[in-house]
């Protein structure tokens, strides 16, 4: 986990939120998973590049001639063609030896284009009071019945002030506009290791996967390889070509869990400058190898970094970044503990390297002393994240589900 940027947070750092209902007046989403910190002058390092496409498909390049007297008996009998052996780029292709009309029909039928799609009609409504999306289309549309809206919104082709909105109670204000398209819209391609939790006109609140990049390291070759970043960067622009994402904190590519875009640069600098006053809860749950004996403590350390980039507990005080952890043990067994952990300052690897300094090294993390490889990734999820919004002030806290296959560890000794 990369938290070498997070701003110090000291008022709730020792406080657990296993058992801690939301505070009075704040919004709570809770979203279900089965598989942080911030960056204070974070910024996107390249403008999304949209991937080439694959349907530059061309037959003008088959190969394979005749000579003039082949080419007369062509006319009376059908040829047997063969493209050139060897082999042929993603881009190229060979006929097969067609003999019979049978198999030229067949070819042929092949290579239809496929009938154009009749265009999109829409129809638009502006909103006049406040109500919920489905008994609003439900007034405007008297001529469809309930379930065509429901299938309606499940396919996308509801809007609201130009973003896709597929929830049945989405809160409607005077002045909105609702359009709605006639004709199935297009498939969306589904987004690979991360889902959209939250997302609303200034930000974006996304579970990642394990194993997903948040953002391409690399700033001046940032390649094609697939991050949270490059996707969110094509579903925002699905509703405007000029939209973006911007960076507020990062996860490390093994670690799961909540993490939070900005979708205006003014938005993302609000937020990282105000991050100690904003964030008002960030839980982490770790998995680590032996059992924790403290039911909770604290780790204070200051951390400094090798040549090679790793993270180290300076066994001098202020001979580095101060830095200060607090955990509470969840279960354990006698080969692992699951441990719920906070924040009060926010370093790069500064769970791992405490957890390694307390002897209990998270399990899957070769760089910082673990052994172990049960679960096939690094024992780390971001499990809670709460913040004031940065334009209505309203606390949002959002929570996903602890990975089973942190769980699963202890459920077998049962």
């Amino acid at each position: 986990m990369k938290s070498q940027h997070q701003p110090r947070k000291t008022n709730h750092a020792n406080k657990s939120t296993a058992n801690r209902s939301p505070k009075r007046g704040s919004n709570t989403y809770t979203a279900s998973s089965n598989t942080a910190s911030s960056n204070a002058n974070a910024k996107s390092p390249f403008d999304y590049a949209a991937p080439p496409s694959k349907n530059n498909r061309s037959s003008a390049h088959r190969s394979g001639g005749t000579s003039g007297k082949q080419a007369h008996a062509s006319a009376r009998h059908t040829a047997h063609t063969a493209g050139p052996k060897g082999t042929r780029s993603a881009f190229e292709y060979s006929t097969k030896p067609v003999s019979t009309a049978a198999s030229k029909h067949k070819a042929d039928s092949k290579r239809q284009d496929k009938p154009a799609a009749a265009p999109i009609k829409s129809k638009s409504y502006e909103v006049k009071q406040q109500g919920e999306l489905l008994a609003f289309l439900l007034e405007q549309m008297s001529g469809s019945g309930r379930n065509a809206v429901k299938a309606m919104l499940a396919r996308g082709q509801i809007t609201v002030n130009g973003r896709v909105t597929k929830a049945y109670n989405y809160n409607l204000e005077p002045g909105q506009t609702v359009i709605v398209r006639i004709g199935r819209a297009p498939e969306e391609v589904p987004m690979i290791g991360l889902r959209i939790i939250h997302e609303d006109d200034d930000v974006l609140i996304i579970h990642k996967d394990a194993g997903l990049l948040s953002i391409s390291s690399h700033h001046d070759f940032p390649g094609d390889e697939v991050t949270a970043y490059r996707q969110l960067m094509t579903h925002v622009r699905k509703s405007g070509a000029s939209n973006r994402v911007f960076v507020v904190h990062r996860l490390d590519r093994d670690t799961s869990g909540v993490m939070m875009f900005a979708k205006s640069e003014h938005v993302q600098q609000k937020l990282q400058q105000s991050w100690q006053d904003t964030v008002q809860e960030r839980t982490y749950i770790a998995l680590v190898e032996g059992a924790v004996k403290k039911p909770e403590g604290t780790v204070k350390s200051w951390l400094k970094e090798t040549k090679t980039l790793k993270m180290y507990s300076s066994p001098f005080a202020n001979d580095g970044q101060l830095a200060i952890t607090h955990y509470k043990l969840l279960q354990s067994n006698r080969h692992y503990s699951l441990v719920e952990v906070s924040l009060e300052t926010g370093r790069k690897n500064q769970i791992r390297v405490h957890m390694q300094d307390i002897g209990h090294p998270i399990v899957g993390d070769k760089k910082y002393g673990a052994k172990s490889k049960t679960i096939g990734r690094l024992g780390l999820h971001a499990r809670v994240l709460a913040f004031k919004h940065p334009t209505s002030g309203k606390l949002m806290r959002f929570e996903t589900d602890i990975p089973k296959t942190f769980t699963n560890l202890f459920r077998e000794e049962r």
